[in-house]
């Protein structure tokens, strides 16, 4: 393990390995597994075998995150709608159809290309994971969602920003255009688990394997019925939880998939991506811990389809 960052030290509590060293590390467990599998984790001066390890409680835990090499990813001249900044993280407004991070077979134009070109991210946090390079990267969102999205500029703004969102400390509201049945201004909770599919392994569905809890808060803003008969509702999503897919998941379960989502539901003339997008994030600055309100505007393109499907934009829509 040469070219390697100064290793990060833990004191284990009991449980698994890969959940444990997650909490103490504020890494998502698969960045954790590409930790273990890369043989960087050591548990009582041992590396560690198996992301299921069982741990008492009370053994050093020692990562050598191997620094990447300067190369790795080229900074690009991407033009970003920039909607806070300052020496410590960064916020911007995500275009749809822009991935977030390198990942396998993906090498350019992603947010992390972007954003190398104009600033700088921390080198500790930009293993080379199985899910790809992804320096500063707190949270994600899917290729064709648009919106907020967070990004640190140090590593203890990103320790102090992954530990926010994994407390949930985060507010989240995005804006979608769902089918099925909605009565305006009814709030539906859903509280189902979410894992991954056991035959489509690409896609996660209610249940599932190793399915973790799930909570979504939906709002309709308005709904009304376009010329085939469908109902269609201009939809606000409140997830607690921060799971894979986990609105377009949890709007299937509802029966009222996300327009435009071929995975979850199907294609659309009208939308030519799955009409999502996050709209606002409040978040505690990793500093001052004063509560920062993040805002993307509604895009053009999801208001545009709305209208094209027969419904009105309602007033206060850019109100959190």
């Amino acid at each position: 393990m040469t070219d390697a960052s100064a290793p990060l030290t833990f004191t284990a509590t009991p449980g698994r390995l890969d959940a444990v060293l997650s909490a103490l590390s504020g890494q998502s467990r698969s960045q954790v597994a590409g930790w273990i599998a890369g043989g960087f984790v050591l548990v009582g001066g041992v590396p560690a075998l198996k992301p299921s390890s069982k741990l008492r409680g009370g053994e050093p835990l020692s990562v050598q995150v191997p620094a990447p090499p300067d190369s790795h990813v080229a900074p690009e001249d991407v033009p970003l709608e920039i909607l806070f900044e300052d020496e410590h993280l960064i916020a911007v407004n995500k275009p749809a159809g822009m991935i977030t991070h390198p990942a396998p077979g993906v090498s350019t134009g992603t947010l992390v290309n972007a954003l190398l070109g104009r600033t700088t991210l921390p080198e500790q946090e930009g293993f080379d994971g199985p899910d790809g390079f992804r320096p500063g990267i707190v949270h994600r969102l899917d290729r064709d969602t648009s919106g907020v999205i967070v990004v640190a500029k140090t590593v203890q703004a990103h320790a102090r920003l992954a530990a926010a969102f994994k407390n949930r400390d985060t507010r989240k509201t995005y804006l979608a255009i769902a089918a099925g049945t909605w009565k305006a201004d009814a709030p539906v909770q859903v509280d189902a688990p979410i894992g991954r599919h056991p035959v489509q392994r690409q896609r996660m569905t209610v249940g599932g394997s190793q399915s973790r809890d799930a909570q979504t808060l939906f709002t309709p803003l308005t709904a009304h019925k376009d010329g085939h008969g469908r109902t269609l509702a201009l939809v606000r999503a409140q997830p607690r939880t921060g799971r894979t897919h986990q609105i377009r998941v949890h709007l299937l379960h509802l029966g009222s998939p996300l327009l435009g989502d071929p995975v979850y539901g199907r294609s659309s003339e009208i939308m030519p991506r799955h009409a999502l997008h996050a709209q606002f994030l409040d978040i505690p600055h990793p500093v001052t811990r004063d509560m920062l309100h993040l805002h993307a505007p509604a895009p053009d393109d999801l208001l545009e389809a709305w209208v094209a499907l027969g419904g009105s934009v309602p007033t206060g829509l850019e109100e959190p």
